[in-house]
């Protein structure tokens, strides 16, 4: 894919040439999901038309082939991100199972008064647990807050952290913002008192390389169809160190060693922490997703959604009465705003009618919403297949939605 210009990549996604309501689609909700590929569609027709069968279990031919895949699935994306193992690569439903299953695990190991930390920007997904968690635990949660411009404030980390800090949870980039966060300068600072870090990367996975053993964290998760690849699969990384010592998340099948009477043993890395049934068709297409984007190339998709964020960033800022949420100098291709006298809900829906999809609301991240102390944002959000045709026709509907709407 070297080389290769936006409209040939376009080619690659059919839904592209669909029409709403009567009018090319615009999609600028890669935030929320990103649309597939052909080669991640046709990857998971090929799996159910060629090679269906349950994984791990079986010695006849279509299980090991489809077991084959699978796990070879898994050591190509421990490479994506730079893991140093396949065992600590652990294929869940998406970055909210992930979040839920280290939660779960460390509530052996938080005790009352013990502290986690989170920032306000985080999804709710990274921002729920930890607090019930606290809730169960009679531990503290503490939240670092942002800046006007949408920037972390790293000062509370540095005066925060202690010993009594037992996990730091971030973002590596905000939902809502796209404010990229200094994630391997926080995870030093929690290593300096042997605190845990678990990082969304949700939104990243998409946009920067990922190296999970440059930045040093504990943990990264993210799910596979913000990233071109299919819904209801996803990854947590978790350093193996970590992995041995938590408990299970769930309990059932391919999760076990032996089951007595009296006793059970449970099975090692990875599958220690995936009962049930994978979702292997899932997982061949995220896959595919994966290497989809390492054909781009993290350079070509950099300089391509930044040309879409500036240029986009330019034109919003000369709509009277708009004002964008979260001007880092550091972030990544999405925009949020709001409009002096109109609601997010009323514009969406009016660029939604003139066939632009734009995200609208609090886009699970309410703590940050209210930090701001508006009632939400319309958000647009850039992907490897957008264009800068279409940020002028996203920018005319938000206009003749303005001026409706005043």
């Amino acid at each position: 894919m070297m080389g290769m210009t936006v409209d040939e990549i376009r080619n690659d996604f059919p839904i592209l040439k669909r029409k709403v309501n009567g009018k090319p689609l615009v999609y600028f909700d890669n935030g929320a999901t990103t649309q597939k590929p052909l080669q991640v569609i046709n990857r998971i027709t090929d799996y159910y038309t060629n090679d269906n069968s349950n994984v791990h279990r079986g010695v006849h031919y279509l299980s090991q082939i489809a077991t084959e895949e699978f796990e070879n699935a898994r050591k190509n994306i421990a490479g994506f991100i730079n893991a140093s193992s396949r065992e600590e690569i652990i294929f869940i439903k998406g970055t909210t199972e992930s979040v839920n299953l280290v939660a779960s695990s460390f509530e052996t190991m938080i005790d009352e008064g013990d502290e986690i930390i989170v920032t306000v920007l985080e999804h709710h997904s990274n921002f729920v647990p930890w607090q019930q968690l606290c809730y169960r635990k009679k531990a503290v949660l503490k939240v670092a807050p942002v800046d006007g411009y949408g920037n972390i404030d790293l000062g509370f980390f540095k005066s925060e952290i202690s010993e009594k800090t037992k996990l730091v949870a971030i973002a590596h980039i905000s939902n809502v913002m796209g404010t990229i966060l200094p994630v391997e300068e926080i995870t030093a600072m929690a290593h300096r008192y042997n605190a845990a870090v678990v990082i969304d990367g949700a939104q990243a996975i998409a946009h920067l390389p990922v190296d999970v053993q440059e930045i040093d964290c504990d943990f990264y998760t993210f799910s596979a169809h913000k990233a071109y690849g299919p819904m209801g699969v996803g990854v947590l990384y978790g350093k193996k160190s970590w992995l041995e010592k938590m408990d299970p998340y769930q309990f059932g099948g391919e999760m076990i060693s032996t089951v007595t009477i009296n006793e059970t043993k449970f099975n090692t890395l990875p599958y220690k922490f995936e009962a049930g049934t994978p979702n292997v068709s899932g997982v061949l297409g995220m896959e595919t997703a994966l290497k989809y984007i390492s054909d781009a190339g993290f350079e070509y998709i950099a300089n391509h959604e930044n040309e879409l964020l500036d240029y986009a960033t330019s034109e919003l800022k000369k709509i009277e009465g708009l004002k964008i949420i979260g001007e880092s100098a550091n972030k990544t291709a999405v925009i949020s705003f709001v409009v002096d006298g109109a609601h997010p809900y009323d514009i969406g829906t009016i660029m939604d009618q003139l066939g632009v999809a734009v995200r609208t609301g609090n886009h699970c991240a309410q703590p940050l919403i209210d930090n701001f102390e508006i009632p939400g944002t319309v958000r647009m959000s850039f992907g490897i297949y957008n264009t800068i045709d279409e940020v002028k026709t996203a920018v005319s509907a938000l206009e003749k939605a303005v001026m409706m709407i005043k």
